[in-house]
Order: structure tokens, then C-alpha cells, then sequence
């Protein structure tokens, strides 16, 4: 046995078209975000969704998939552009940090934290050992 092709075959055509990377996104249950499940190599999209969906789809894991050529994703690494010089915390989820600023805001007018309002008197329950009643008897 040879370890070279016959002459009649070429190389190229033996080996078939180039594999590709595609990336795979993929939503668990309706109402959750994409997410990123992994990726296949595969030479063409139709291929890629058809390994995708072998993958992250068999055993009905997933409820949507994405498949994206990885040579299409764009990478954005400009710190300028992800880290701002302005503070634009106020467009966060959990807004202002205000402690702080109600602090200094109370110093200056001379008033003190206000405090806590006392709970109301809860009723009481009897403990296992205690007998239940079932209110007055008469």
C-alpha cells in the first residue's frame, strides 16, 4: 500500500471544498436571550445548520437557533469606543447610586437619617404544643 493518490485523481477534488467555522447561538426556551452554544465546521450554510441542528436541537434543548459564519462576525476591541470618557451611569439598569448623595444632602441641611418605622404588632400564632382553639366558646 502507497501513500499516493492513483494518478487518475486529483488531489483537490479528493479532499473536497474547505471547511469553515460557523458559530451557533441558541435560545433554550421562548423568552430567553441567544446565547452563544458553539460552533461547527462545515464547508457551506446548508451543511451548518444541518450539524447545528444535529447538535444543539436533537434532543429538543433548543427552541431557535442562530448560525452565523464566523469570518462574518465583526470583533470591536476600541477601548474609545466600549469605555466612554463620559459617565452615563444614569442609563444603567440600577440608576443613580443616591446614598451618597442624600448623605451630603442631609449634612448640609442639618436633618438626621430618619428612622426606621417601628413594625406593627403581629398576631400571634400558637406553637405545636399549644392548643388551638377555635375562638370563644360558649
Amino acid at each position: 500500500m502507497t501513500d499516493q493518490l492513483p494518478l487518475d485523481r486529483d488531489a483537490a477534488a479528493e479532499a473536497g471544498p474547505p471547511l469553515e467555522a460557523w458559530e451557533v447561538f441558541r435560545r433554550e426556551k421562548e423568552g430567553d436571550p441567544m446565547r452563544h452554544g458553539g460552533s461547527v465546521m462545515a464547508p457551506d450554510a446548508v451543511l451548518a445548520m444541518h450539524y447545528a441542528r444535529e447538535m444543539f436541537g436533537r434532543r429538543q434543548e433548543s427552541v431557535r437557533l442562530w448560525i452565523v459564519r464566523r469570518a462574518d462576525i465583526l470583533d470591536l476591541d476600541d477601548p474609545d469606543l466600549l469605555q466612554p470618557p463620559l459617565d452615563r451611569s444614569f442609563k444603567k439598569p440600577g440608576g443613580y447610586v443616591m446614598r451618597g448623595k442624600l448623605a451630603i444632602a442631609r449634612e448640609r441641611s442639618g436633618q438626621s437619617k430618619p428612622k426606621p418605622k417601628p413594625d406593627r404588632p403581629r398576631a400571634r400564632v400558637p406553637g405545636p404544643a399549644e392548643p388551638r382553639t377555635n375562638g370563644p366558646k360558649s
